[in-house]
């Protein structure tokens, strides 16, 4: 009876290192993202001109030698403009999905108050123009092969450096299956914890990142708060995943990440330079 415990504790130790197995060859393109910070939503401020995920915010996080964090979505027509929410409450004060209106509707809404409107992803890539690596955050409700090729198709001839993200891991199978060479990472965070609402099996398997033998990221980023986590942890520790973490909100929290993080975004404050 004791053999046969000890065989089936072998046997789902063994199935859950596997699950969360990443891509265990590091990326060569990897390290042009090192020894940056990177701006989450560039450096904005909502109470003033330059808010989140604007041109304005993009345009100081260059000109201050920072990364930028950005994420991506698709609106009706197909356009794939530069906002983290799916819902315009928050930064535009109006009821309405970012899905569910053209590119043209949207044009007439300012973000947080400001004169800055919602970019396109074409927009921000034109600005940047590679004088700083993006972290590219793919907002995926559920299929991800619109989101995904549409901005694949204005990222395979964009000379910067950048990388994709989402916590979505169908955006990162489909490009690990239509763009290997590209930096991919897995977002995770402990959702129950974070109460966000939807599926908690589901929650369960991104949380512990148990897909990762699908999705064979090249790099975690997981909220920070969270970072003694079991399966992040075995990412970091076992299989030398490289590691961004999110939101960093303080100098404290920035030094306290140092030793479990390779990448840092940050938010909220200036970072000191070491």
């Amino acid at each position: 009876m004791l053999e046969i415990l000890l065989i089936i504790i072998f046997v789902v130790v063994a199935v859950y290192l596997l699950a969360v197995m990443p891509k265990l060859r590091r990326n060569p393109a990897g390290k042009q993202l090192d020894g940056w910070l990177y701006a989450h939503r560039g450096l904005h401020d909502n109470n003033g001109e330059a808010p989140e995920n604007s041109l304005k915010a993009f345009h100081r996080a260059v000109e201050k030698g920072y990364g930028i964090e950005l994420d991506v979505q698709l609106t009706k027509d197909l356009v794939p403009v530069v906002m983290h929410d799916y819902n315009l409450r928050r930064a535009c004060g109006v009821d309405i999905k970012i899905s569910e209106h053209t590119y043209g509707e949207l044009k007439q809404y300012t973000l947080f108050q400001s004169q800055e409107k919602i970019p396109t992803l074409e927009e921000v890539l034109e600005l940047v123009d590679g004088k700083v690596p993006l972290i590219i955050e793919f907002k995926i409700p559920w299929t991800a092969a619109a989101l995904c090729t549409v901005v694949s198709e204005l990222l395979k001839d964009y000379k910067g450096v950048y990388c994709i993200e989402s916590f979505n891991p169908f955006g990162l199978i489909w490009y690990k299956q239509h763009y290997p060479e590209v930096v991919r990472g897995q977002l995770s965070t402990d959702f129950i914890k974070e109460k966000i609402d939807g599926n908690r099996f589901q929650y369960f398997m991104l949380k512990h990142l148990l897909l990762n033998f699908l999705t064979k990221p090249d790099f975690i980023a997981y909220h920070h708060v969270y970072k003694t986590g079991l399966s992040f942890t075995i990412c970091r520790k076992l299989y030398h995943v490289k590691t961004a973490a999110w939101t960093i909100q303080s100098q404290a929290e920035l030094d306290s990440c140092r030793e479990y993080y390779e990448l840092f975004i940050f938010d909220s404050f200036i970072p000191k330079v070491e």
